[in-house]
Parts: structure tokens; sequence; C-alpha cells
């Protein structure tokens, strides 16, 4: 069953109180224990509309009948929510980060999670359509990009290998790197919104000059890939989502999804419903 609902945040308080810890890569809750198709044990999922909720969907409909399992999935279109949703119990699990965000999640909020391995990557991407490729962008160009720490820089990475940027490091922002000549030497002028929110501006404000675009929201807004000046590249990626659950959780039900996540079925379901790249199995 698949559903959209903006789940209230009501881990908030709790979510501070807690301790910080790793959120490292662990092995998958046991899946040694029985599951009955004929009496499905359920699993809570959180999930971004795209790819990822779509891909439960999959699962839910040709996979997790025989495997035992009914995937409630609950789309959410930021990406704050569904690790609080998680915390404080709402879900079972979620499905839509990279290991450098969880990362900064663990680190800034104290979650307490571990995860299974990467299902899927979704190359960050620069739209434009102002110029056809990087040596036509003007200086003091508009760039709409994400507000998350974390993505920004990886945006950021992409803008860099297209020569728009140079001699990035991880600690580096928007912000940093605004007034910095020899970092930005375009002068380009950085806008920074939500993750949700860049394709909007991108396509309503006509301002921007360029767009750096999470995955999942290249496909919602059904963007052109005509558009496309420069892509991060997939190979040796190491930012692939993944499926996360409350550390030390032992439910058989995750355990299960977290298989069929990385199954033939879902890898082959992957590669022919996104064959223009936008979304490539995890290798």
């Amino acid at each position: 069953m698949r559903k959209k609902l903006a789940l209230a945040l009501t881990g908030v308080a709790t979510l501070f109180a807690l301790t910080a810890c790793g959120g490292g890569t662990a092995a998958a809750p046991s899946a040694d224990a029985k599951l009955d198709p004929a009496n499905p044990t359920i699993v809570k999922v959180g999930a971004s509309p795209i790819p990822h909720a779509q891909i439960l969907e999959f699962i839910d409909e040709k996979l997790a009948k025989d495997a035992g399992i009914d995937l409630e999935i609950t789309e959410i279109d930021d990406y704050q929510t569904p690790n609080i949703a998680l915390s404080d119990g709402t879900i079972d699990a979620n499905y839509f980060q990279t290991q450098a965000y969880l990362d900064d999640q663990v680190a800034t909020k104290g979650y307490k999670f571990d995860h299974g391995a990467g299902v899927h990557v979704e190359p960050l991407t620069v739209f434009s359509k102002k110029y056809k490729d990087a040596a036509s962008v003007e200086e003091g160009a508009v760039v709409v990009l994400n507000n998350d720490p974390v993505n920004q820089i990886r945006g950021m990475r992409v803008l860099e290998s297209a020569g728009l940027l140079a001699d990035l490091d991880d600690k580096d922002s928007a912000l940093t790197v605004q007034d910095d000549a020899a970092k930005n030497p375009k002068k380009l002028k950085f806008q920074e919104v939500n993750s949700e929110q860049v394709p909007k501006f991108y396509q309503e404000d006509p301002t921007v000059g360029l767009a750096v675009v999470n995955g999942n929201y290249i496909i919602q807004a059904k963007l052109d890939a005509n558009e496309i000046l420069a892509q991060e590249s997939p190979e040796n990626n190491p930012n692939a989502n993944f499926l996360t659950w409350r550390e030390g959780e032992e439910s058989a039900g995750v355990a299960k999804l977290e298989e069929l996540l990385h199954s033939d079925e879902v890898a082959e379901y992957i590669k022919t419903t996104w064959t223009e790249g936008s979304v490539i199995p995890a290798t």
C-alpha cells in the first residue's frame, strides 16, 4: 500500500535528547525468522516519492507477498521528516538517504540507526535553460542549489567537474566560495533553497541561470534532458541510497525488505524504468 502523507514532526523533543553515535553499515537484521505469506508481516516504510516509493511499490506488488511481508509505504517530500519518523517509531524503516547525509544527521542530531547496502544512485545534475555548455556560462550567473551542507558540496563538485568552480575542499559551501575569486572564477551567485524547491525555482524564476538538482526531483519535475549541462559520474559513486532502520532492529520484515531491495528483479526494474540514467543500480 502506498500513501502520500506529510508526517507530523512528533519526535523533536525526544530527538535532541538522544546521544550521538555512529551510523555505519551494519549487517541486515536476521532474515532467518519465519515469515508467513498467508499472514504477512506489515513493514512501515517512509520514502521519497520517486524513485524510492516507486521501487518499494514494485516490490510490494511483485515480490512482497510471496516473501511474507506487506509494505505500508508513506511518501515523504522533505529530507528531515523520514529520520524523525524513524527515530520516534512512526515507521519501521526509511529509504531515501546516502551515507554522507546519514553521517551528518547522526553527528548533528544524535540518531541511533543502522543501514543496509546501497540500492541505487541518483546522479546530481546541473541544468540550464540559458547556457548550452560550461564555456558559455556568463560571469555572475545565478546558480540555485540545495541548502543542506552534504548535498550542497556534492553538487558543487559537479560544477567543479564542469570547470565552473575550482580547488574545492569538503568544508566548502556556497557561502565560502561566493566571493573567492580563485574558487569561483566566474563569480557565480548562489541561491540556496530546500532540495525539493530547486526545480520550481529553476522552472519559474527567469533570473536563474543554472540549477543543481537531486536525481529524484529531476524525475518528479520532468525536467528536460536536453537542458543538462553537467552530471555527476555514476562510476564508483559513494552516494548510493539505502534502507535505514533503528539501531538493533531485529525485525524479520525489515530484513526481508533489505534482501528484496537487492534482488535481480529490482535491479532490472531500475534499469528498465529509468533508461536515461537518472537512477542506476548501485554496484
